[in-house]
């Protein structure tokens, strides 16, 4: 079944000699569920919109989404014109590839893209979607020097806040999104926290607006360990992938 298919796909996308390294989940299929495929390591061009390829077999149906190599486009002018940039992995300094980016389109995955090289200066957080302008990932200039592709993350999440640095005063766990902290907290600033499953973006304001910090796994100490410059974490939320 599984060979039979690799090789519609390889046909389709106009494959002759190369082989296809083709990545599958979930390992099980059953009866009305859906088999993912992402095919890797494809030639510019050799990429392509999401195929989709349906094979019956007996009664059971089998649907493969192929999704493409490329996963996000920076644009150097809004509306997605001027010139463009396609990224599929994390990139500390994207400035020998524009100079400038006003608008981008996010084909998979999450992405927290950085006014700076190094992944240092303002945070943005983008998921799947497009967006035409700056402003609509709430940025505050037309700069993106570097980007970080967010890993997928199966399981539970779970974040402890702290009222006072390293890890001291005040504590809750909490495990969902937040648009309001100080309803939960009672307090405005957090100086601490400790990220034990998940990846997450804090908000300065309310209902997830303002300045953004993506934390990940492990222990923040003071604000400044999340590139914050107060510690004001007014919403925050978990980032769950789409495809």
């Amino acid at each position: 079944m599984e060979n039979s298919c690799e090789s519609e796909v390889a046909n389709r996308l106009q494959i002759r000699s190369q082989i296809c390294n083709v990545c599958t989940w979930p390992n099980k299929v059953s009866k009305d569920s859906t088999l993912l495929i992402l095919v890797c390591d494809l030639a510019p061009w050799e990429q392509t919109e999401a195929v989709i390829i349906s094979c019956l077999t007996l009664a059971t149906e089998y649907e493969f989404v192929i999704h493409p190599y490329t996963q996000i486009i920076f644009y150097e002018d809004r509306d997605f014109h001027g010139g463009s940039y396609e990224c599929s992995s994390d990139h500390s300094d994207l400035q020998s590839y524009f100079s400038r980016c006003n608008s981008a389109k996010v084909l998979n995955g999450c992405w927290m893209l950085y006014e700076r090289s190094g992944y240092t200066g303002f945070q943005y957080y983008l998921k799947c979607g497009e967006y035409p302008d700056y402003q609509n990932w709430m940025g505050f200039s037309d700069s993106i020097m570097s980007c970080h592709m967010i890993p997928q993350h199966y399981g539970p999440y779970r974040i402890r806040l702290h009222e006072r640095e390293n890890l001291r005063g005040e504590m809750m766990e909490l495990t969902e999104d937040c648009p309001h902290v100080f309803e939960k907290f009672y307090h405005h600033d957090i100086h601490s926290c400790n990220v034990l499953e998940g990846y997450w973006i804090f908000y300065e304001q309310p209902n997830y607006r303002g300045r953004q910090y993506y934390v990940r796994p492990g222990e923040y100490r003071r604000f400044s360990d999340w590139g914050a410059l107060n510690a004001r974490v007014s919403s925050f939320r978990r980032v769950i992938h789409c495809f």
